[in-house]
């Protein structure tokens, strides 16, 4: 499925103050990605379930799902750069990112790999350089951990090499919205995300029309 769009870490806790003391309103985080609780109000977005993501102008939302509707995969692409999303449980008490970036790191080494380390925008990344059918792939993994949730964002093309060229793909990242939900989850394990149901409707006329299976949508849903 391709959808076309047109457009459109540290988290604040509440400090108990006694009964004649008046409340404070805890200011929205400069930017996201967001908790569900967080995200600010009058944002088009494309509601994916667990991951609710921005319509920036002239960014491509690209899904795989199964005939169920369940998201496979999620990739967003703007011009020759991709951003590759997933978001995953975590424990409540701390962040994953460290240990899955630790993990990131080992595993791309052993497959011969040339993998940095640096400080990016949301703290400790991944370059990588991995060999592919169709020859050396840069690659920029960037992890941000959430309440009980960790976004793992995987830059490609020139996004990957120069932070500077993920424009509108750094946009998407910055208002994504995370709805955990309140169900207890194993940690790591991936956050359900699913078709809008208008648009599985959509796409299972035209499977079953023969045709193509791709959808355009002017905005978000």
């Amino acid at each position: 499925m391709i959808f076309s769009r047109k457009r459109a870490a540290g988290r604040h806790g509440r400090e108990e103050r006694a009964v004649e003391a008046p409340e404070t309103v805890e200011p929205t985080p400069a930017r996201g990605p967001y908790d569900v609780t967080e995200a600010p109000d009058g944002v088009q977005r494309l509601d994916l379930g667990s991951l609710q993501i921005p319509a920036v102008p002239d960014v491509e939302v690209r899904v795989q799902a199964d005939q169920q509707g369940v998201i496979q995969q999620v990739v967003l692409v703007h011009g020759q750069s991709a951003l590759q999303l997933g978001v995953f449980a975590a424990p409540r008490s701390e962040g994953i990112w460290d240990e899955v970036r630790e993990e990131i790191r080992k595993s791309l080494s052993t497959d011969g790999a040339a993998v940095e380390e640096v400080v990016g925008e949301y703290g400790p990344e991944l370059h990588a350089r991995v060999r592919t059918e169709d020859g050396l792939t840069d690659l920029r993994f960037v992890g941000v951990d959430g309440p009980r949730w960790m976004v793992r964002a995987v830059y490609q093309g020139a996004a990957a090499t120069d932070p500077a060229a993920a424009g509108p793909l750094a946009v998407c990242l910055d208002g994504l919205v995370v709805d955990r939900g309140a169900e207890a989850k194993p940690v790591r394990e991936p956050l359900p995300l699913r078709l809008p149901r208008e648009v599985g409707e959509e796409a299972g006329q035209a499977e079953q029309a023969g045709q193509a299976g791709i959808a355009s949508t002017p905005g978000a849903r």
